[in-house]
């Protein structure tokens, strides 16, 4: 029924019950490639993915890999940068992967990996970032970093409207802010309008609050700028706790109730929700690290939170990301398309390994994702690694192409 899509006859659909997945042994998965350097990591990765579901099972279970289309490679064959039926395949299968993709200019999009995450309504951008020993790091305990962020993914700077200074619409915007609602602005004032609405605050944090009862994890932290934007940021704050009371009361309590009431002892079973300013944060996951399993927020403090804790660990080629909603979910990596490292096999492809971890945590395959890690973490103390690795480490590290660390990650399962 596609176009250019080629479905492989011996999988089968990845399914959803209402409550749960129904993941076949052979599951049909969705894969974009990528732009620029995504050929590249994506071969190594796809290469770790099969040797590790084969290990790990024997060859009881195997991925159907169907390869899906957006950004250079979907213009050349659909003259289009996002082809609608890329959209249906992703959303007919469930559970997809993808490289980096770039957004060109008069592209039609802000971006691509936006405009799929909205489409979709894939609210949740999560992020973990955990540290593997042996990766270079600008910190002294890197070690402490294990978190995981929730960050909304479709409104916000994601839904913001802008005008330019100097424009009609900017003026006639200014003008009614001061002579309509009282507001002081200059004349020469670009207009930004960023909304966050109840809806994707809930859901949001709604899903973080579900993940943290499911993976039995300590606290869930909301990150804001409530304090100073107290009508959308504060709100956010607010509405998060809103859903910890009234549909999670039995697993969570507030940081004041656990002082006031429990003197500082989190009862048994009890999972404890606080709140952080967004600056005071940037700073807590440096010098409090481990205080923190889980934060939610809005879409940009979420962008610079998790760049910061990915710094912690090695940088954003050791960082995997998912965009899920309430059924689909997309895997990616979290880096961009470094287009003058393209078919150089140079390039560290970590992120969409560690990604495809995650996808496998997620369909419950915990025991190849387990091989991945491990092999990922003997490498790395083996110092087989690439460049971006190899040149920050103690001695004279002879850097691996992009395909000898996916070998070297097998070779250690």
């Amino acid at each position: 029924m596609y176009k250019h899509i080629q479905v492989p006859e011996w999988g089968e659909k990845i399914t959803y019950d209402g409550n749960e997945y129904q993941i076949p042994d052979k599951p049909i998965i969705p894969f974009i490639e990528g732009d620029g350097i995504g050929p590249d990591i994506w071969r190594a990765s796809q290469k770790v993915f099969d040797a590790a579901v084969e290990k790990a099972y024997g060859g009881k279970r195997k991925v159907a890999w169907m390869e899906v289309y957006a950004g250079e490679k979907a213009n050349d064959l659909y003259n289009e940068w996002l082809p609608e039926e890329t959209i249906e395949a992703i959303r007919e299968h469930l559970i997809s992967i993808k490289g980096p993709l770039t957004t060109p200019v008069g592209g039609g999009f802000r971006s691509l990996n936006v405009a799929i995450r909205q489409i979709l309504n894939l609210y949740a951008c999560i992020r973990p970032v955990k540290y593997y020993k042996g990766v270079p790091s600008p910190v002294k305990h890197p070690e402490k970093m294990d978190v995981i962020i929730f960050r909304e993914n479709t409104e916000d700077v994601y839904a913001g409207i802008e005008y330019k200074h100097g424009t009609k619409e900017a003026a006639r915007l200014i003008e009614y802010l001061k002579t309509e609602l009282g507001a002081s602005l200059r004349e020469d004032s670009g207009i930004g309008i960023k909304p966050i609405s109840v809806t994707g605050t809930k859901q949001l944090v709604r899903k973080a609050l579900e993940y943290a009862i499911a993976h039995k994890k300590e606290s869930v932290t909301l990150m804001h700028k409530g304090n100073i934007m107290k009508f959308t940021e504060g709100a956010f704050k607010d509405w998060g706790y809103e859903v910890a009371k009234e549909e999670f009361g039995d697993y969570f309590i507030t940081e004041d109730d656990l002082w006031s009431q429990f003197d500082g002892k989190v009862p048994a079973g009890k999972i404890i929700i606080k709140d952080r300013i967004a600056d005071n944060m940037l700073q807590q996951v440096l010098t409090r690290t481990d205080e923190y399993d889980i934060i939610a927020t809005p879409n940009l403090n979420g962008d610079y939170i998790s760049d910061a804790c990915a710094a912690q660990v090695g940088g954003l080629g050791m960082a995997p990301g998912a965009n899920i909603g309430d059924v689909v979910g997309v895997f990616e990596a979290t880096h961009g398309t470094a287009p003058k490292y393209a078919g150089q096999d140079k390039v560290n492809p970590s992120s969409v390994i560690l990604s495809g971890v995650f996808m496998f945590q997620y369909m419950n395959w915990d025991k190849a994702a387990d091989l991945i890690e491990s092999g990922i973490d003997k490498a790395i103390r083996q110092k087989r690694v690439t460049y971006d690795l190899a040149r920050q480490m103690e001695g004279n590290v002879k850097p691996l192409k992009t395909s000898e660390y996916a070998q070297a990650i097998i070779d250690n399962f």
